[in-house]
């Protein structure tokens, strides 16, 4: 059984120092739901005032529509998995999947069956009386899941449970993570600085920013409809050009850059007029190299700085006259013999796959 999860104006402070603002979201039953941002940016602190270890300033906190005030983290219907697992090295694996069942008086027959079938639920029958010790790192990322839902939470809270891992392990992780939460059904919310991981599991995911909600929804949605430029510079990579509203036409913007005047696409929420600041944002992979039946809304002269080849993509460094760096993917099919450094070329993107955004700080400042 899974719960929704309500934040409702939260803050938490520590003295003038806002950990968490005025932070209102409301997560549902059975959702895969990520904090993403920066470290400092407060999602961890919002983790810690769902389960209970730390009391928010200001707002609420509810669990399937119950206020959690004044509600220790024992009585909540939370579990949390911890960065370093907390995995106990001289209990066995079936022991550490049921200690907490221990602890509340579970008779033994009962927590070993229940230890038994969480095993097979992370598929690791049979493997009940390794110690920890023997376990490679996915496995014990398995086994802490299993111990976090042998108390049958309605909630699992993931702070960043991945971090350790290598690469490999943790794309592979990302997966059997998603399918553990599909099958127990049950509400998921995990934090993480890493967007990819974010992306990959999530059904909506909160993007924060110096303890403030930026932008919550559907992964493509934020991907491809930033409404900030920390957003848009956060969430994958971007290439921001700088320039000033020229003419609005509907949601088709041109904006007049040291580069030219380029066209771009604005969201319905963005409030924009003739002259403002603006930057827009056209992502790597939407930058093509014409060819002569290409018919691309704009034309973006460039000369090549470097490039780095990375199997299935090359990826070219390049500058504009003005001096703004360009970033571009091409698939590793298509020849670039030609483009050499120092080369001059145009690269080619639509309008529809550039958004424009009042100018605001990024990620990367």
């Amino acid at each position: 059984m899974s719960a929704d999860v309500e934040l409702s104006n939260v803050s938490v402070t520590f003295g003038s120092f806002f950990a968490a603002k005025n932070v209102s979201v409301k997560i549902e039953g059975g959702e895969f739901f990520s904090f993403l941002g920066p470290s400092g940016c407060g999602k961890t602190t919002l983790l810690r005032a769902i389960s209970g270890f730390q009391d928010p300033s200001e707002g609420n906190v509810l669990i399937d529509n119950k206020d959690m005030s004044g509600i220790g983290p024992n009585k909540r219907p939370t579990a949390l998995i911890f960065q370093n697992l907390a995995l106990f090295p001289l209990m066995t694996v079936s022991e550490n999947i049921a200690f907490s069942l221990e602890v509340r008086g579970v008779s033994k027959t009962d927590r070993q069956k229940r230890a038994d079938e969480l095993l097979e639920l992370i598929a690791l029958e049979g493997q009940g009386e390794k110690k920890v010790h023997q376990l490679s790192g996915g496995q014990k990322q398995r086994v802490a899941i299993a111990r976090a839902l042998a108390v049958e939470p309605k909630v699992l809270l993931l702070d960043e449970p991945l971090s350790a891992l290598d690469l490999k392990l943790r794309q592979r992780m990302r997966t059997e993570l998603r399918e553990i939460q599909k099958r127990v059904n049950i509400t998921f919310i995990y934090i993480t600085h890493d967007q990819g991981e974010a992306l990959t599991m999530s059904d909506r995911i909160a993007v924060m920013n110096e303890g403030e909600l930026e932008q919550v929804g559907p992964c493509d949605e934020v991907y491809n409809n930033p409404r900030t430029p920390f957003v848009a510079t956060f969430v994958g990579e971007n290439n921001p050009i700088y320039g000033r509203i020229k003419s609005i036409d509907g949601k088709t913007v041109e904006i007049d850059t040291p580069d030219g005047i380029f066209r771009s696409t604005i969201n319905d929420n963005t409030n924009l007029n003739i002259n403002d600041d603006a930057i827009a944002f056209v992502r790597p992979e939407s930058l093509f190299l014409p060819r002569s039946d290409d018919n691309f809304d704009n034309s973006l002269p460039v000369i090549i700085d470097s490039f780095e080849f990375e199997g299935n993509i090359k990826n070219f460094y390049a500058h504009l006259k003005s001096g703004t760096k360009i970033k571009f993917s091409v698939p590793n099919a298509i020849d670039t013999s030609h483009i050499k450094n120092g080369s001059s070329i145009n690269l080619g993107f639509d309008s529809q796959k550039s958004i424009i955004l009042p100018k605001a700080p990024l990620a990367i400042d």
